[in-house]
């Protein structure tokens, strides 16, 4: 089944099972049946150890789709705030020299939880540390086989394909790119009811800027004033039928995610649905 995108899309997602080389790491990968991977080290690995890790992901054809950084670059602490900044800047620079798609964090937040919702998220001295935070980042390695992202977020910019568009434009390099998340974007009962709408839409405004995509789910709470959770995929409302076509048409080796699911064998229930999607849509996951 040939996709009509001219390429085959990759799933991948987390491991949850422990692994201390790259024989017991790939034992795992090859039985969740993923064609995408997460990065198994940290920057701090040996050359040896990232030798050993890139010759399995080249070996069994796989995509190193996705380096996190998941740090808080803006914190309020100081002292948070470099140790956080230098760590993005050695993630990223370990993406470029494994080639993944993409380094991906988030933009960071303005209070004791590193991911957390706070006023100061939203104003304009914060957007202007943002940006030019990320640019500190992407300047500091200079990537040429990488890009640098930010995963949107609910309650943080950006929140919206609008305002990653804005993002883009302000941080104004080249290696600066979009991890699209927009299950992290469904924060309102209209873009929860009109899911596939606002999902084509996520498409239509990023897909030439998309290195990297996580597909979850998401259900709304009968309960006032409002409440929205992700799940696994196959377990809420979205189309993951429609989210699959809108994945294909981005081309070749599109890498999908699954994450923040506890165990190993809920990420294998859960690539396992998505495949079938994809099967009964007539596409194709390698």
């Amino acid at each position: 089944m040939k996709s009509k995108g001219g390429g085959y899309m990759r799933i991948g997602g987390g491991i949850e099972r422990p692994y201390t080389n790259p024989d017991e790491w790939i034992t795992h990968v090859k039985d969740l049946k993923y064609s995408a991977v997460l990065v198994p080290i940290g920057f701090d690995a040996t050359k040896e150890e990232k030798k050993d890790y890139l010759n399995y992901i080249k070996k069994y054809n796989l995509i190193l789709g996705e380096v996190g950084a998941w740090r808080n670059p803006i914190s309020i602490n100081e002292q948070e705030r470099k140790l956080s900044l230098d760590y993005c800047k050695k993630q990223l620079a370990l993406a470029e020299e494994m080639g993944a798609n993409c380094c991906v964090n988030i933009a960071g937040a303005r209070g004791e939880k590193w991911d957390g919702f706070y006023q100061d998220n939203y104003t304009k001295e914060v957007y202007t540390l943002i940006v030019d935070t990320v640019r500190e980042i992407i300047d500091s390695v200079n990537p040429k086989n990488t890009f640098y992202t930010i995963e949107p977020m609910p309650w943080m910019v950006p929140d919206s394909p609008d305002a990653y568009l804005q993002l883009l434009k302000d941080v104004d390099r080249s290696s600066f790119a979009v991890h699209l998340d927009f299950t992290n974007m469904i924060n309102h009962p209209r873009k929860y009811l009109y899911s596939s709408e606002f999902i084509s839409e996520c498409f239509d405004k990023l897909g030439p800027y998309i290195k990297s995509i996580h597909i979850k789910d998401v259900n709304m709470k009968d309960t006032f004033p409002c409440c929205i959770e992700e799940c696994m995929p196959g377990k809420g409302t979205i189309d993951c039928g429609h989210v699959l076509r809108c994945c294909e048409g981005l081309g070749k080796d599109t890498t999908v995610f699954v994450e923040h699911l506890k165990t190993y064998e809920e990420y294998k229930e859960a690539v396992s649905y998505v495949r079938i999607v994809a099967e009964r849509e007539n596409m194709t996951i390698i």
